[in-house]
């Protein structure tokens, strides 16, 4: 498995800056939208898991677990920036991730943060 397969973030160019901090140095905000979200659960496949179970009396790292989480992160923050876009923001600051296990089948990632719209700073 390759870098891509362990990391996150946009993969391409976007519409939508996102971002973790409270604000853009050299922007100003025009609008604030409000809370966005992207929401999946992806549930845990029987293979990984026994996988898992095996690597874990060894030690060590899960990767097929991680690649897992990555994918699912990843389609968590397409669906908040599609959900920004579609509320007329090309940004959103304060992003955050937010995961818990759903019901013991499965992995709940929450992508989230507050749409804006900024222009540059005169």
């Amino acid at each position: 498995m390759g870098i891509d397969d362990y990391g996150g973030g946009q993969t391409s160019p976007s519409d939508v800056l996102v971002v973790t901090t409270n604000d853009v140095p050299g922007y100003q905000v025009q609008q604030v939208i409000g809370e966005v979200f992207g929401l999946t659960v992806r549930s845990r496949h029987l293979g990984s898991q026994i996988g898992a179970g095996l690597k874990s009396m060894v030690g060590g790292e899960l990767k097929g677990l991680t690649k897992t989480l990555v994918e699912t992160r990843n389609q968590a923050m397409d669906r908040l920036v599609e959900q920004a876009k579609a509320r007329g923001a090309n940004a959103v600051l304060m992003f955050r991730f937010d995961v818990t296990a759903a019901a013991d089948v499965g992995t709940e990632v929450c992508a989230y943060g507050t749409a804006v719209v900024i222009a540059p700073r005169p």
